[in-house]
């Protein structure tokens, strides 16, 4: 559920940035603040982790597809 999160966190940034040029972590320092930088890196770390778990937990990936 946090991987869920973060990842959401982070599609709706990278939403901002491409429709606004907004990007949240400049509210946090800037990419270069620690701050920043920490919560860049989870967000990362929790898209890895869902793409590595992702066949696990997907419903739609353990059953075959019905035609």
């Amino acid at each position: 559920m946090v991987a869920f999160v973060l990842v959401t966190v982070g599609a709706i940034n990278w939403l901002m940035v491409g429709a606004f040029q907004w990007d949240v972590g400049m509210l946090l320092g800037g990419p270069a603040a620690m701050l920043s930088r920490i919560i860049y890196i989870l967000i990362g770390l929790a898209g890895v982790y869902l793409a590595v778990t992702h066949k696990k937990d997907c419903k739609e990936c353990v059953t075959p597809a019905t035609m």
